[in-house]
């Protein structure tokens, strides 16, 4: 067909009506459909080419102001490079801050089994004085787990669905605001900072031209994909433990399924559920079934869990107890491992103490008096962290003191993790007294209700 006929074929169905195309298009050779397709395409108008080029323009802005640009270069490789195998110099090196004073031997240990249990696997439980940094200590295994890619999905478990939220703040705040992370991290933090903080950025960002694919919630993050870093895409959730946790998974973008590595739990126990039986023992059988399932049928799970003991019996101590759970490698610390010999002078030192604040003097008189007995007062003591006290105090048995005076059965608990006894605690033993010639011996456990020794008389003594 010459391009004469075919010009003429394509202008008889443009100038047609509807019906009269259809018809010869349904009568055309192929060779004069094949001149309706390449139709060359119609001018545009000079609206049109302006409406175009604003459209190309903003699409342009738009891409342009989601891409973060190129990173900085690792500020000191060799920090780095040297933190990536020792969770003890990660600590200090990058949160000066939250680790200031000097490691105490129990620090130092409860460091190694943590740094071990991230690297190796297997479970390890703390407790340690409050105050001594055992939440920061987990938060930052938690970090130091995820920058490194030791473990790609971090899930942190606290005794209720708010101090899950509070733990959660906590690594943002750090992957935000520590300027030593940036530093040698820009890979993860430098997407991070580019949100400032506008959560609604993340599924638009954008490295060099690729999304980063970061995730940025209350409860879960999700750190940027940028290729090469060890901590592309690695996943840390949040939630209470009597939450919502079987099942708790991530999907990548090919499809593929993760589950927790690494279970981080933070004191399982409130004040309540500690004093509670029936709330213990649900605490203990979801951190044994739904907590260590976390990584699904056939895979074993690394955990670590930070907790104080509150009552005798309660969740802590059992886990703590090797004849309970020896797998969880349970380290209890305390403030004194060792009281001194000299107590009668450390009850005059209460009394003065008690005195001073009496009358308006802030316990200056109480310092006073233990700087002049100081030797005699220290003698036969061991303290777990020399370090530890207040500005206004000369030592840390000193300290202890102070923590013990103001409330002796808070003390033991939260500083010793060894509560004292109550009176309504008490186990209640009746025995069938049992009248031959023989004597025996029992052990009666601490959390027992109530014990029978059956005998030949029927005599029950409660006692």
């Amino acid at each position: 067909m010459s391009k004469h006929a075919s010009d003429s074929f394509a202008s008889l169905v443009r100038n047609a009506t509807k019906s009269e195309a259809k018809k010869l298009i349904s009568q055309a050779t192929p060779e004069q459909l094949a001149t309706l397709e390449a139709r060359p395409a119609r001018r545009r108008t000079g609206y049109a080419q302006f409406r175009d080029s604003q459209r190309n323009i903003a699409k342009r802005k738009s891409t342009e102001g989601r891409n973060i640009g190129e990173l900085p270069a690792v500020a000191k490789p060799r920090r780095k490079k040297r933190a990536a195998k020792s969770f003890e110099y990660f600590c200090r090196a990058y949160f000066k801050s939250v680790f200031s004073l000097k490691w105490s031997p129990d620090h130092l240990k409860v460091l190694k089994k943590t740094s071990d249990a991230v690297l190796e696997g297997g479970l390890f439980a703390c407790a340690m004085p409050r105050g001594s940094g055992k939440t920061s200590i987990a938060e930052t295994a938690a970090l130091w787990s995820l920058l490194y890619g030791h473990r790609e999905f971090v899930a942190l478990i606290g005794p209720s669905e708010e101090s899950a939220a509070e733990m959660m703040q906590s690594l943002k705040s750090e992957l935000e605001q520590n300027d030593d992370l940036l530093a040698d991290f820009p890979e993860v933090c430098f997407p991070i900072r580019s949100l400032e903080g506008i959560a609604n950025r993340t599924s638009g960002q954008l490295y060099q031209g690729k999304r980063t694919r970061i995730q940025w919630t209350a409860n879960q993050i999700v750190l940027p994909t940028i290729e090469g870093s060890a901590a592309a895409g690695g996943v840390a959730k949040v939630a209470g433990i009597t939450g919502r946790l079987r099942g708790m998974k991530f999907k990548r973008p090919d499809g593929a399924s993760v589950r927790p590595s690494l279970v981080i739990v933070d004191d399982p126990s409130t004040d309540s559920s500690a004093r509670s039986p029936s709330d213990n023992q649900k605490r203990e059988t979801i951190l044994a079934g739904a907590v260590l399932g976390l990584a699904g049928p056939g895979q074993k799970i690394s955990g670590l869990v930070a907790c104080t003991v509150i009552s005798r019996g309660d969740l802590a101590d059992r886990i703590l107890d090797p004849d309970i759970h020896p797998e969880f490698n349970g380290e209890r610390a305390a403030l004194v491992y060792k009281w001194p010999t000299n107590s009668s002078l450390w009850d005059k030192y209460a009394e003065i103490r008690a005195e001073s604040f009496r009358t308006g003097g802030r316990g200056k008189e109480a310092t006073a008096f233990y700087r002049k007995n100081r030797a005699e007062m220290d003698k036969g003591a061991k303290v777990a962290w020399p370090q530890r006290k207040n500005r206004d105090e000369l030592s840390a048995l000193q300290h202890a003191y102070n923590l013990r005076i103001r409330d002796e059965r808070a003390f033991f608990a939260e500083y010793q993790n060894e509560p004292l006894v109550d009176e309504s605690e008490r186990v209640k033993v009746h025995v069938r007294l049992r009248p031959l010639h023989t004597a025996g011996e029992a052990a009666v456990r601490t959390d027992a209700s109530r014990i029978w020794v059956a005998g030949e008389r029927d005599a029950p003594m409660q006692f």
